[in-house]
């Protein structure tokens, strides 16, 4: 997936959900988060989005459709680090 530079309240929330300690994860749950990802078709619809918002091209849909994507990237990654937090203390 293209780097883009994005966030939404919503992956500020799932930031703050994902980083809450009140449930560490077990390294079988930590191993099947890290195991999650991006769909091959979604990753290119991201790559198009993005080529065309560098190129100053996206109609509001697209951007709203893209800023949902960076969201859910965002909190993928939270998760996936926190996965491998918890994997490094088992």
């Amino acid at each position: 997936m293209s780097e883009v530079v994005g966030g939404t309240p919503a992956a500020g929330i799932w930031d703050r959900v994902i980083g809450a300690d009140d449930h560490e994860l077990s390294p079988d749950e930590a191993r099947a988060l890290l195991r999650w990802k991006f769909p091959d078709s979604d990753r290119q619809r991201v790559d198009e989005l993005s080529e065309k918002a560098r190129a100053g091209k996206l109609s509001a849909d697209e951007q709203r459709e893209l800023e949902e994507y960076l969201a859910i990237e965002s909190a993928l990654i939270s998760l996936k680090s926190k996965a491998r937090r918890a994997l490094k203390t088992a």
